[in-house]
């Protein structure tokens, strides 16, 4: 797998950007989307000075509730390394956890001319809908050439695709690359019979599907016996409720994993809209979805395959990240599907401390024997992240002290902090895999399985209507889950659905 790994690295990078910068046609769709321009921004931004401001202020930037734990740590390393002035301070304004729900908010405060918050933290999956609907600051225009030039030749070229217009303009900057893997209790395997060195050979080369339902489901019969309340230990736990996650990353990995794909190959995932095969019921992509209710419902399933325990608890079909990790983090699951952040949780010495394994996500179908290989198939890893985005309607004093923190953050320092206080990855790959980084407490024990993931991230396809789209594949997937319609005939809906979609664009 590894040769295969770094040979989709290689390839995906460079045809992602290509086919990105290529599907112009994705962006003149704003109107199918709904919202108005929302106080300008788009392409009328002017440069704002560089110059710190000289009263106190404070920038509201919003977030998730992660940072409300961690944000005076990187507001400190933002002023020693970055040079963030001392009268320019963050507030951390936290939103929902859940991607979907933050988007929402935006549009509407967006949409209302609201001056705050002056930066938002916006998924990498949903920001170029914004560019569309010219509700963003142009930050080709509005940052300095020194900023902007540094974002375009060293930040990963995928993420920043991800927040620029088909002319190249950016309106975002990556505030940290996320990859996910899969986490998992060293301890309790152990017992089942497991030892360091299938740990160490699990850190970076992945297990089948089938293998690692074998070792989920010997490890929740240990964990069972050691719970000394009698309850029945969760074995796999992973994000299956009909919300964006499961559109844009679970089901991106499953049936990646399986060599499927939502359109064939990757130079398809972002347009041109209206005029790319769509392949989300292929046999293989029917196969996965089968597999995922394997895990949940087991042999009983009439859509069952043969090889695969039931290692998922029912309650997975209404899980999003913070309520699939808890049992985890309680200790009453054998293993998480997860985003880095709670790696850092898990791996911290009131939890679980070195027993906690990490692996990359488990594979059916290799790269080469994939139909749309070698960028799809084998181990699968959705490209997650997020960018920060101005406010095009902040007051000028606002938006001056951004420039102030979109500045502290080009600093090599802070990004490494980061990685360490919140587990947030650098946006910038020659910072991700350095002797630095192995030497970070907690999150540099893992960094070679970070890599791993990183090599095989595959980008959601990021046009102006994924968002209806996506939508529609979470609803189908989660159907499907909970044995209301079955999979060939759900996925085969979801393709009619998907091309109306692309027809009406």
């Amino acid at each position: 797998m590894s040769d295969n790994n770094s040979q989709r690295r290689a390839v995906s990078r460079r045809r992602f950007v290509a086919a990105a910068g290529a599907s112009g046609a994705t962006y003149g769709l704003a109107g199918c989307l709904g919202g108005g321009g929302g106080g300008g921004g788009g392409g009328d931004s002017e440069q704002i000075s560089t110059e710190p401001p000289s009263d106190d202020i404070t920038v509201e930037l919003a977030t998730d509730s992660n940072f409300a734990d961690v944000g005076d740590q990187i507001v400190q390393t933002m002023r020693d390394n970055g040079g963030l002035p001392q009268n320019v301070d963050i507030e951390w304004t936290a939103g929902s956890f859940e991607s979907g729900d933050r988007a929402a908010k935006y549009q509407q405060l967006l949409n209302a001319g609201n001056e705050t918050p002056t930066i938002m933290m916006m998924d990498n999956g949903w920001t170029i809908p914004f560019v569309a609907r010219e509700q963003l600051t142009n930050l080709s225009q509005a940052l300095p050439d020194s900023i902007v030039s540094t974002v375009k030749e060293d930040y990963v070229d995928t993420m920043v695709a991800t927040a620029s217009d088909q002319n190249g303009d950016l309106f975002g900057i990556p505030f940290f690359a996320d990859f996910p893997t899969i986490q998992y209790r060293k301890d309790v395997l152990r017992q089942a019979g497991y030892s360091d060195s299938d740990f160490d050979t699990w850190a970076t080369e992945p297990l089948s599907w089938q293998e690692f339902s074998t070792v989920v489901a010997e490890g929740r019969e240990v964990l069972s016996g050691m719970l000394d309340d009698g309850t029945t230990a969760q074995g796999f736990n992973w994000q299956g409720d009909a919300y964006v996650g499961l559109a844009c990353c679970d089901f991106v990995e499953f049936m990646g994993s399986w060599g499927g794909s939502y359109f064939g190959e990757i130079d398809n995932l972002f347009g041109p809209v209206g005029d790319r095969e769509i392949t989300v019921d292929d046999d293989q992509v029917v196969d996965a979805l089968r597999m995922m209710r394997t895990f949940i419902h087991g042999q009983d399933d009439p859509e069952a395959l043969e090889g695969y325990e039931q290692i998922s608890p029912e309650n997975v079909v209404s899980y999003t990240e913070e309520p699939s990790r808890k049992p985890f983090t309680d200790g009453r699951a054998v293993a998480l599907r997860n985003w880095p952040y709670s790696i850092n949780i898990n791996g911290s010495e009131e939890n679980f401390g070195e027993d906690l394994g990490v692996m990359p996500i488990p594979y059916h179908t290799t790269a080469d024997e994939s139909p749309y290989g070698p960028e799809i198939g084998g181990s699968t890893s959705a490209l997650g992240g997020w960018h920060l985005a101005l406010n095009p309607n902040a007051t000028d004093e606002k938006k001056q002290a951004a420039v102030q923190v979109f500045q502290a953050l080009q600093s090599d320092q802070v990004r490494l902090d980061m990685f360490e206080i919140g587990g947030y990855i650098p946006p910038i790959p020659d910072l991700i895999d350095t002797e630095q980084t192995r030497e970070l407490d907690l999150i540099g024990r893992y960094v070679d399985t970070l890599q791993v993931a990183s090599e095989n991230a595959v980008p959601r396809p990021v046009t102006a209507v994924w968002p209806q789209q996506s939508s529609k594949v979470s609803e189908a997937v989660n159907k499907s889950l909970r044995q209301e319609k079955a999979p060939e005939a759900a996925l085969s809906d979801l393709a009619d659905a998907m091309a109306t979609i692309e027809e009406q664009a």
